[in-house]
């Protein structure tokens, strides 16, 4: 029972769809975090959901690690073959297999991006709403339960998944939830499985929730003197009532950062970028209302647009803040980490934040999707200095620290993967031994994506 034996028996079966080639495995074994290259022993690309059984059957049975990979866009190593074995790489799966206007629903395959499907649900009026930032694989993004910029209206990613197929350890193939909108039908293993981060099953076909794309859709953007303010604004648009769609925040570290990567306007102050979802009436109304609230609470320079040029030039500071920030350090990369706390607690949480990054030997812009209580930091670090990589990963663990004192979580959206791996029992205490046992049941022998999430076996 080795590695090598499975990709013997694999090579039979895949032919070519099998590579071992030093390009191929440097390629699925990079992150797009701080994580050492791990690549895999090899590389399998199905076709089909009996592609996947039959690989796990024999994986399972030669007790060969496998390690799915969608856009390899994930930031905690979820995609990493820290044990070797197979990458299972969902590229040529990406088919859209049905869709249902009138239920507004849709049938895909895992590797299909979310921007492919919104692509081909143009003319149907329908879209698919959660936006994680990058062109992620719609079977990654269920996988780590994703959300985004549109959380605060549409939900994240366990609000639009109305079901799975999916193979587990042992080659069974299993399906999960129904096209129904509610079931009292059973454990709702569909859940289970979304946030399982490839740890219990492989995902082969998702069923989503769609939404009719909006009648108008309008754009605004203030400033703020300081953090608290901005994030003060956030949560008193919230408890208003005031029906954004998006509510980002960016300080004044980003706005800087932009205005150096694209020769922009804005002020060196933190800022409120928000989107509104509706008939033309609907965020009008909704728009005049928010600006109303940034007068009365301080904000400075609201401005708001339901043309799609203005739109894009008020979107363009978060749109380009990564890219930005990572441009204002020249040669760094990013330890990029999130929490996510209770609205109430959100001022206190990014005000103490900021000052911890202010006290340490790095850099770390704060932007995050403020609606739901979730913000990021982007530390910048250089390869060549050991200590700032260890003051991120100090920072880091403040931060979580920090989200739990507070009654919030470790990650809001990015997920375990390894990089948060050692905070779950702090979070969940005698439940995380709980998932172990879990994972002990669906895979025995711990060969899917071993290493991440979960208690180790």
């Amino acid at each position: 029972m080795t590695i090598a034996t499975a990709l013997e028996v694999l090579s039979t079966f895949l032919g070519d769809r099998l590579s071992r080639s030093k390009s191929d495995l440097a390629a699925h074994g990079q992150s797009e975090s701080y994580f050492l290259p791990t690549p895999p022993d090899a590389v399998a690309w199905p076709e089909t959901t009996e592609d996947v059984s039959e690989i796990m059957r024999t994986c399972n049975e030669h007790g060969c690690p496998v390690t799915p990979w969608g856009a390899g866009t994930s930031l905690e190593g979820h995609a990493l073959a820290v044990r070797g074995g197979l990458s299972l790489d969902f590229g040529r799966m990406n088919a859209l297999l049905e869709i249902h206007p009138e239920d507004m629903d849709a049938v895909v395959q895992p590797g299909l991006t979310r921007e492919e499907l919104n692509r081909d649900l143009r003319a149907t009026g329908l879209f698919f709403p959660v936006d994680p930032g990058a062109n992620a694989s719609l079977g990654g993004m269920a996988a780590t339960r994703a959300s985004g910029t549109t959380t605060v209206r549409y939900g994240t990613m366990a609000d639009n998944v109305l079901g799975l197929q999916v193979v587990l350890a042992d080659g069974r193939v299993i399906r999960t939830g129904t096209r129904a909108r509610k079931s009292a039908s059973g454990y709702d293993m569909t859940r289970l499985f979304v946030g399982s981060e490839g740890t219990l099953g492989i995902i082969t076909e998702l069923t989503l929730r769609l939404h009719g794309q909006p009648e108008a859709i309008s754009a605004a953007i203030c400033a703020f003197d300081d953090i608290g303010a901005a994030v003060d604004c956030v949560i008193a648009t919230i408890q208003s009532g005031i029906k954004v769609a998006r509510i980002e925040f960016v300080d004044a570290a980003t706005a800087a950062a932009v205005n150096a990567y694209s020769a922009g306007s804005f002020a060196q102050k933190p800022h409120l970028l928000i989107e509104f979802h509706g008939s033309p009436q609907t965020v009008a109304e909704e728009s005049q209302r928010l600006g109303e609230l940034v007068d009365d609470m301080g904000g400075e320079g609201f401005r708001w647009s339901t043309k799609p040029e203005d739109r894009s030039a008020l979107w363009e500071m978060r749109h380009t803040a990564y890219w930005a920030i990572l441009a204002s350090r020249k040669g760094a990369r990013a330890v990029v980490t999130d929490l996510c706390v209770p609205i109430s607690r959100l001022a206190e949480a990014v005000e103490e934040t900021r000052a911890d990054i202010a006290e340490s030997p790095i850099p770390g812009p704060i932007l995050g999707h403020m609606g739901d209580g979730n913000f990021h930091a982007i530390l910048l670090i250089h390869d060549d200095a050991p200590d700032e990589l260890a003051a991120a990963k100090a920072l880091s663990h403040r931060m979580v620290e920090r989200a739990l004192r507070m009654g919030g979580t470790v990650t809001g959206e990015h997920g375990v993967g390894m990089g948060k791996l050692d905070y779950m029992q702090a979070e969940h205490g005698d439940a995380w031994e709980l998932m172990g046992d879990i994972k002990q049941v669906l895979d025995p022998k711990g060969i899917l994506n071993p290493g991440k999430l979960v208690p180790q076996l």
